[in-house]
């Protein structure tokens, strides 16, 4: 290979195939895989293989996506949504999606990782799906297969740092870096033209070559060095331009701790430096809190007023928008959010995160009471935001979702050992109960049991179907446009909100988030779509959606 001006390297080969698979060698004494590798059939430290991504022939060419308003989110993780856990077996599940609502699967994390289980987290080859879930035409039969049914795609992707096992950019290219440290690794500098476009392309990639509808970019707020122009803000013109040339519809999210509202906008289109939403943790931490009673963590801050941060949420999108976090070391936390659309955010109650980092893995179907589970349902899968749900959820699944990995050695032994101090109040109280990251029974237990759909799991599948078909029916052809009002929580229970939808209509909720029977509004207005007429007084745990003029 010869080094041009500029530092890279690059060799022409003649006569190479599909399916020829190489490395390169570092200095005559270390061989790696390309970093942009496409696809590595023998895991991270094995050579890459030549993908010919312009011979698949795709089924739905009419394909062009759907407009963002129309979303309903499913999170899935492949290797435990089936118990095959490959991307040929999900494709037998979309039907199950379709009958339910849901619009749009939304896949954690698929970079390639060390091992043959992970949550996705961990990748080090950004351009590789995972051989573990098959390759990447069995991918593209899945998206394909997907959008036949008229369903969306979209990607978790990481781009704040590389997993601990098969990264070798630091040997060769340790520009990539920073000092700084994130609480997975190092960081990445952005501030580097190279790095930045090694991103990007990452994200045109997966929704250029496999035709994704959307992608999820995880904790952009340890982005250490974002670089000027932010390369959140240049990653995202680049997609606008993707959807000029192209036509489709297709939608960035955020995860981002900080609440910054002010890289939100869900009306663009394309995207011209903004993003469509957020996910909304402030929206799932008041009612986990409200729910369970929790306190530990980040739930510290929603000790005040379950309730009212439940009604904030409902109201004007982030609960922190500027006030000071007791968790985060009493710091300020977020922008004023109540003047962009309720489609910029991405509401649920349940997801990876909130119930993989518990010790146990345990759902909130395991811990708070099912009647005001259902009433959560209720109020989030109506409400203006874009409702998410985690795979399994729609029916109830008790099935845990705890952290798991296939590393081995010494790093097996060193998450083993973190794990064990960041939750050891919890070893002190449960010990043994707690499922071992490493051994392969805690992946085998995360994997769905799609039986319980038609026994325990029956009922409440039946409430998720009819009230993802409300939201179809009326709220959703009313999204567009739509805008905040306000919203209240009273002291006994009583929860009331409305939103000014984009057809000129008044979308009410009156809700009774308690126990016991109370009084409910005042009064009452427009037409019932859901809980039939309120009364005088609501019944424990009832949820009343009505829409007026």
């Amino acid at each position: 290979m010869q080094r041009d001006e500029r530092g890279w390297f690059s060799a022409t080969v003649a006569g190479l195939k599909a399916g020829t698979t190489y490395k390169f060698r570092i200095d005559d004494e270390l061989d790696v895989p390309d970093p942009a590798s496409d696809f590595q059939p023998h895991d991270v430290a094995g050579p890459s293989e030549v993908i010919d991504h312009d011979s698949f022939v795709w089924r739905a060419t009419g394909w062009r996506g759907r407009p963002w308003h129309e979303t309903v989110l499913l999170e899935a993780h492949v290797g435990t949504f089936t118990p095959e856990g490959t991307f040929a077996a999900t494709i037998d599940k979309l039907d199950h999606l379709l009958e339910t609502g849901i619009t749009a699967l939304e896949l954690m994390p698929l970079a390639d990782f060390a091992g043959n289980r992970n949550w996705g987290y961990d990748g080090v080859l950004w351009y590789a799906p995972d051989s573990a879930y098959g390759r990447p035409e069995d991918l593209k039969r899945l998206i394909d297969a997907a959008h036949l049914r008229g369903l969306m795609v979209f990607l978790d992707v990481v781009y704040n740092h590389f997993g601990p096992e098969g990264n070798y950019l630091g040997r060769y290219a340790p520009q990539f870096f920073t000092e700084a440290q994130t609480p997975w690794g190092s960081a990445i500098d952005y501030r580097i033209e190279e790095v930045r476009a090694f991103a990007i392309g990452n994200a045109l990639h997966w929704l250029r070559d496999y035709r994704f509808d959307g992608l999820r970019l995880d904790a952009v707020h340890a982005v250490a060095e974002h670089g000027e122009p932010s390369v959140l803000h240049e990653l995202s013109l680049a997609v606008g331009n993707l959807v000029k040339e192209t036509g489709r519809h297709i939608h960035l999210v955020l995860e981002n701790d900080d609440n910054a509202s002010d890289l939100l906008d869900s009306r663009a289109n394309p995207p011209r430096g903004k993003y469509r939403a957020q996910w909304n943790d402030d929206y799932h931490h008041a009612w986990h809190v409200f729910l369970t009673g929790e306190s530990r963590g980040y739930y510290g801050d929603y000790q005040r007023s379950p309730r009212g941060d439940i009604a904030r949420a409902l109201g004007s999108g982030f609960v922190y928008q500027g006030e000071v976090s007791e968790h985060r070391g009493g710091r300020k936390r977020g922008l004023p959010s109540g003047d962009l659309a309720p489609t910029a955010f991405v509401d649920f109650l349940q997801n990876h995160d909130q119930i993989g980092n518990r010790p146990l893995g345990d759902r909130i179907e395991t811990i708070a009471d099912r009647k005001a589970i259902e009433a959560a349902l209720a109020i989030t899968l109506l409400a203006p935001s874009i409702p998410m749900l985690f795979m399994g959820e729609e029916w109830g699944a008790k099935t845990p979702f705890p952290f798991f990995c296939g590393f081995e050695g010494e790093l097996a032994r060193a998450v083993r050992e973190g794990r064990r101090r960041e939750f050891d109040w919890a070893y002190a109280r449960y010990g043994e109960e707690i499922p071992d990251p490493l051994d392969p029974a805690t992946f085998a237990a995360a994997k769905l049991d799609w039986d319980d759909r038609a026994g325990p799991g029956k009922d409440r599948l039946t409430l998720a179907r009819k009230l993802i078909l409300v939201r179809r029916q009326e709220i959703t052809p009313r999204l567009a446009g739509a805008s905040f009002g306000k919203a209240n929580a009273t002291e006994v229970g009583l929860l009331t909100a409305h939103w000014r939808m984009g057809d000129g209509k008044t979308l009410h909720l009156s809700a009774n988030l308690s126990g016991s029977e109370i009084t409910g509004p005042n009064e009452t207005v427009g037409t019932p779509i859901w809980g039939g007429e309120a009364g005088a007084s609501l019944p424990p745990w009832s949820v009343f959606w009505r829409l007026g003029g």
